[in-house]
């Protein structure tokens, strides 16, 4: 298998640098499940899991490998499973927060180069939503594509794409069917050889179908779509990497049921961009943008030039951000507390070592 079609660059290389004289060789995880990896090297398909040395100094979640990544593997002769002693320096990371209201990151797909962000022209479409996403993907590093699928549900598709392109700015907004075919040619041409997309959204929206459409009608199993309301029923229950034909790499991902953010304020900055240079006219740096003179993006609303539901998702996600940033600060600061707990009983261990020679 070659490696360049997998998306192997020079960058990748420098990166692999320090493995290149060891038994290890580079390989790309193309699906995880449950810390059982699925490798594809230049010899082929291979399953792996971490070393032990890697679990030992992996801090949290977001250091493991996520499908996307690059990783140096020990894989001479193809043992199974194959050992993986690194993860190579991410080009991008899509990372949202743990479910269920933990701290800790999720990486949800790493190395893409394209986050298609599917929306659903049903129920399922929802801006404030799609706004989430959009700071995701813009922290992410890579560049977000919005898809309106499902198209064939809606009265007016149209009205639904310059409502999107209204918040999404300077973003491309497709409307989809996988049921008419509608945007699928405009699809194909976003999907580059030997570059990575990947697809994220809520479970129903029809990425599982955009597949089929993509790769062959019963390329991949879809599960039947209820006709009381147009949702598909979810069927990607593991994060996966594949080959389109044509050559493009897409990571099909389960659909989303949260989204919380892990974003920083800058990602914020470029999602909401409109808002951003409101505030940077506001007469007090620090403005809480909030009842305070002189505030221009409180002018904005009073005369009308800014949405109220556009300012109030603004606020919630500028709170959401900061909160993370005060709590992994306390975190960071226990960490660290630790840390130097464990380094002085190693220094009292050694000294009460020596004391008994």
């Amino acid at each position: 298998m070659n490696l360049h079609a997998l998306g192997w660059t020079s960058d990748l290389a420098d990166g692999f640098a320090e493995w290149s004289q060891t038994r290890c060789v580079p390989a790309r995880i193309c699906r995880e499940d449950r810390g059982a990896y699925t490798i594809l090297t230049e010899q082929g398909r291979v399953q792996a899991e971490v070393s032990g040395k890697f679990r030992h100094r992996s801090a949290n979640r977001t250091d493991y490998p996520s499908v996307g990544d690059w990783v140096a593997a020990e894989a001479a002769g193809m043992p199974s499973p194959a050992i993986i002693h690194a993860v190579l320096p991410r080009r991008s990371a899509f990372i949202r927060r743990m479910p269920g209201g933990k701290s800790q990151g999720q990486i949800v797909a790493a190395n893409a180069d394209t986050a298609f962000l599917v929306s659903g022209l049903d129920r399922d479409f929802n801006l404030r939503r799609i706004e989430r996403y959009l700071t995701l993907a813009y922290d992410s590093g890579a560049n977000p594509v919005i898809l309106l699928n499902k198209a064939d549900l809606h009265g007016n598709p149209e009205s639904a794409r310059l409502q999107v392109e209204n918040v999404a700015q300077h973003v491309p907004v497709l409307v989809m069917s996988s049921v008419t075919g509608a945007g699928l040619s405009e699809l194909r041409d976003l999907l580059v050889p030997g570059r990575t997309g990947v697809l994220l959204g809520s479970s129903g929206v029809g990425k599982s179908s955009i597949i089929n459409a993509l790769i062959g009608l019963d390329a991949r199993k879809t599960n039947a779509v209820r006709e009381a309301d147009g949702r598909g029923r979810h069927t990607t229950t593991h994060r996966q990497l594949m080959i389109l034909p044509g050559g493009a790499i897409l990571i099909d991902t389960p659909g989303l049921r949260e989204i919380q953010l892990l974003a920083d304020e800058q990602a914020l900055d470029v999602s909401f961009e409109d808002i951003a240079e409101l505030a940077a006219a506001c007469r007090f740096r620090d403005c809480s943008h909030a009842g305070v003179p002189g505030c221009a993006v409180q002018q904005a609303l009073s005369e009308g030039l800014l949405d109220m539901e556009r300012y109030e998702s603004w606020l919630r996600q500028c709170k959401e951000i900061r909160f993370h940033q005060r709590e992994q600060d306390v975190l960071l600061r226990i960490q660290e507390k630790k840390r130097w707990k464990s380094i002085q009983k190693t220094v009292r261990d050694i000294y009460r070592f020596k004391g008994k020679w």
